[in-house]
């Protein structure tokens, strides 16, 4: 995976970074997988605005991916490497021995033509998916189940990984890609490997174009809106807007929004670092 920094023929070009896409090995996606994607341009069943800088966009086609990798002991193999608009990681098609063909997200490293296999008692290679019970402790590891079939939840975006760490009766422990330390039961399933395109955080616009391509839509400030608007609007001139906090007025940076007494706290051994 590589990044490229363009010639500034035009201002839009001047400070764009893209990406190298020499992971990419087509550009037609499998029709079997597509399924349409209905928008609502941040709009309500009555017209009006709900979401705010949200609308437009190119038009986009939904790919089915496998987040349950439930297809136990059936060997495939990897037929392409595939860029989906709907996330940031790279997917990947899977072609099982059987006929069946399905989409993961795609794991860095995965090649073109190896062989794939989840369940209990795969190899803990890269792009096998298996239960946490199976994984050899400090194994990097991404697309994580947080309930047994629920389906990958965790580590999912490009660049992700986490790391088993420990494992103690029916739980492991696990260090997820924001730093908090949590128990996942053991029978949860797990992938080998960090997220393709790990270089997506170095992609540079460079216009704000690019972003309407995306589906967003200009956001405005809230120290340049009208008190009526925002708790951090108005004043005269550029007036610092007091200390930061959302439209509601809940305080942002370092205020604490969970829940004490939630059901899953007692999962986390280590709160995320802030």
């Amino acid at each position: 995976m590589s990044v490229r920094k363009l010639k500034p023929i035009t201002p839009g070009q001047r400070f764009r970074v893209v990406n190298g896409f020499d992971a990419i090995t087509t550009d037609k996606p499998e029709k079997s997988l597509l399924a349409p994607m209905k928008r609502s341009g941040g709009r309500n069943s009555q017209g009006k605005m709900t979401m705010r800088y949200t609308g437009g966009g190119h038009k986009r086609r939904y790919r089915v991916i496998d987040f349950k990798r439930n297809k136990v002991g059936v060997p495939a193999t990897v037929a392409t490497i595939e860029y989906d608009p709907n996330r940031t990681a790279f997917i990947a098609l899977l072609n099982y021995q059987d006929g069946e063909k399905r989409y993961i997200v795609a794991p860095n490293g995965l090649q073109v033509d190896q062989n794939v296999v989840s369940g209990s008692g795969s190899a803990p290679e890269i792009g096998n998916a298996l239960p946490l019970s199976d994984i050899p402790l400090g194994t990097i590891i991404s697309c994580i189940e947080l309930r047994p079939g629920q389906g990958a939840i965790m580590a999912r975006s490009a660049g992700a990984f986490a790391q088993l760490m420990a494992r103690d009766g029916k739980f492991a422990t696990v260090k997820l890609p924001s730093g908090e330390t949590r128990l996942i039961l053991v029978n949860c399933m797990a992938t080998i490997g960090a997220v393709s395109n790990s270089d997506h955080q170095l992609i540079v616009s460079g216009k704000a174009g690019r972003k309407r391509w995306l589906g967003r839509r200009p956001r405005t400030r809230p120290v340049v809106m009208n008190p009526v608007d925002h708790p951090m609007g108005g004043g005269e001139g550029k007036s610092s807007g007091g200390h930061p906090r959302s439209r509601n007025g809940i305080p942002a940076k370092g205020y604490r929004t969970r829940t004490k007494t939630k059901a899953s706290n007692k999962y986390i051994v280590e709160r995320r670092k802030k």
